[in-house]
């Protein structure tokens, strides 16, 4: 019996991103024969869930090392980008989903932009990034406790609801919906988990990569990892019912959002 990949298990015991997998079930929505482009996969488990929804998928990362870690997930439709320029024709695409990307590169402006230009009129634009503000306490605790943005591989702390609003609309995109999630208690034990693996567990990282080393990021990572990982599948349910606090936390705005949009119609291409 083959092993089950190592970003499925890890995925499958994630606190996070099992809500972000949920969400992204009930929002994402794909027509038959749909192309779709895939901006940032990282290793490949976001796009392996989403994939399965139908549709004819391209999936891109700025970083080889995470392609050749996708391909396990990922069997074609792998192709390594640039930025902010795409490597795609004007009008390629129905749907474009970027998921965890925008806060990693310079030129976010420039990224939305080159989102617009490759959308079919009428395209759909799904986006997903760390939401920023004043009241995300944990944003704060994080540098006290080893957690520096280039350890995740930010270029900012995220994006509030308004300034995502404006970048839309200046890029040519209408915004149209959003949520959030990962609340305070999901958000704190992340946080935890992350300063453990970066503290005391991270060996000297295979490769520098977009998407940073808060956990592991290639097979080799993970094997290195495995008696650490059985602990963890030990203590999960119990992180997992501690997560569930967040249901008291039904006010509260959470750690991620999540917006979606389609191309504006009689915008002109940004310089």
């Amino acid at each position: 019996m083959l092993e089950t990949p190592w970003q499925l298990q890890i995925v499958k015991r994630s606190l996070k991103k099992k809500e972000k997998l949920e969400l992204i079930d009930k929002h994402l929505r794909v027509g038959p024969g749909e192309r779709i482009l895939d901006l940032g996969c990282a290793q490949g488990v976001l796009s392996y869930f989403m994939r399965q929804k139908g549709g004819r998928w391209v999936s891109t990362d700025l970083d080889l090392t995470n392609l050749l870690s996708s391909r396990v997930l990922l069997p074609d439709g792998l192709v390594q980008m640039g930025s902010p320029a795409l490597p795609f024709r004007d009008d390629a695409f129905d749907q474009v989903v970027c998921l965890d990307y925008l806060e990693h590169v310079d030129a976010d402006a420039e990224t939305l932009a080159e989102v617009r230009r490759v959308l079919k009129p009428g395209g759909r634009f799904l986006l997903i990034t760390p939401h920023d503000g004043g009241f995300f306490l944990l944003q704060k605790i994080r540098p006290a406790v080893g957690l520096k943005l280039e350890f995740y591989g930010h270029k900012r702390e995220g994006y509030g609801l308004p300034n995502l609003r404006r970048m839309f609309r200046e890029a040519g995109l209408r915004l149209t919906g959003h949520t959030t999630y990962s609340r305070f208690f999901t958000e704190l034990l992340e946080l935890i988990l992350n300063a453990l693996y970066v503290n005391f567990l991270s060996p000297k990282p295979q490769a520098k990569l977009r998407d940073g080393h808060i956990r592991p990021s290639t097979s080799d990572e993970f094997a290195a990892q495995k008696k650490a990982f059985g602990i963890y599948k030990i203590i999960y349910p119990v992180l997992w019912l501690a997560s569930r606090l967040d249901t008291l936390l039904f006010f509260q705005r959470g750690y991620a959002i999540m917006v979606w949009g389609e191309k504006e119609e009689g915008h002109g291409h940004r310089a």
